[in-house]
């Protein structure tokens, strides 16, 4: 990092991503950080966890927190673990970027906006997925009318896919940021594991591959993690919850899991720039995601 000049503060602040599933948030959270670090997926409801991404700059520090999508879609155990998880990220942050889709507003954007009315934190509204957009006359008078919903200290239209227009929105957290030294060293890029990235990258691969109902009853558990010098032994066991979703998730003599193994590995090599050895079981837990010590076990706890 280069020196800062005498005159610059240093800034350094934590800021929450948080809408609807599917508004592109973990997109975002990758663009902004340089780095893949939130699995993605077209399936509502692909992140699980709350994700910090550290962005170190000559100006300072941003600490980026991906969250899950705040939803109304049904009362399990999961769904609650979800809404709870993201909600308990708009406290103790100092700014917040709302991400919402270009040119559609629904019901479950309205109850996250309803959740900001009951904190003081500034908030940035994201109208993510511009690269989507045929008419472009259309979106100011969209922008227009989101502007009288909140008071929103920005509004910026960017697409998070292409990168177009990111950098003013990085520009404009910066700015809002508190004066402060870094929180993190200016190395670090995320708080978790590599153990926590190897499942979710085989999630990543389950959740694209199969059916509608099938990425919703499956998780990842990592049984082995081992560092053998020049790669990582990693061993994963696939939770769903019926006999059939294990058949189809198998498929025809292995080869669909083989095929999503194999993606994932390249995905970890990537990332951890290492060899892996990858060998992923699947086994069935009955209603795993409607138990709440179930979820609590494979690691689903705030």
């Amino acid at each position: 990092m280069t020196e800062m000049t005498a005159n610059s503060k240093n800034r350094s602040g934590y800021v929450s991503i948080i809408g609807r599933p599917n508004a592109g948030k973990s997109t975002l959270l990758n663009c902004l950080i340089g780095q893949k670090l939130a699995i993605t997926s077209r399936k509502p409801q692909t992140t699980r966890h709350a994700i910090l991404g550290v962005k170190t700059e000559d100006r300072g520090q941003i600490i980026y927190v991906d969250t899950p999508g705040i939803h109304q879609r049904g009362e399990q155990a999961m769904n609650r673990y979800l809404n709870r998880t993201a909600k308990a990220m708009l406290n103790d942050v100092d700014l917040i970027l709302f991400v919402v889709d270009a040119m559609k507003w629904t019901t479950e954007d309205t109850a996250v906006l309803e959740l900001l009315g009951t904190i003081k934190v500034p908030v940035i509204l994201v109208i993510n997925k511009l690269d989507q957009i045929e008419e472009r006359e259309m979106l100011l008078p969209y922008i227009q009318d989101l502007s009288t919903k909140h008071p929103f200290c920005e509004i910026i239209p960017l697409s998070a896919k292409t990168g177009k227009n990111v950098s003013r929105l990085e520009k404009r957290v910066m700015e809002l940021m508190p004066e402060g030294e870094n929180i993190f060293p200016e190395d670090q890029l995320t708080d978790r594991s590599e153990r926590f990235f190897a499942a979710e990258l085989v999630r990543e691969q389950l959740t694209r591959r199969y059916a509608k109902e099938i990425p919703y009853a499956l998780t990842v558990e990592i049984e082995q993690f081992e560092d053998v010098g020049n790669m990582y032994r990693i061993g994963v066991l696939v939770w769903v919850e019926r006999e059939g979703q294990k058949n189809i998730i198998i498929g025809s003599k292995g080869e669909a899991i083989k095929a999503a193994a194999t993606q994932a590995r390249i995905e970890m090599e990537k990332l951890f720039d290492k060899k892996v050895h990858l060998s992923v079981w699947i086994k069935v837990k009955k209603s795993w995601s409607s138990d709440e010590s179930a979820l609590a076990r494979l690691g689903y706890s705030e």
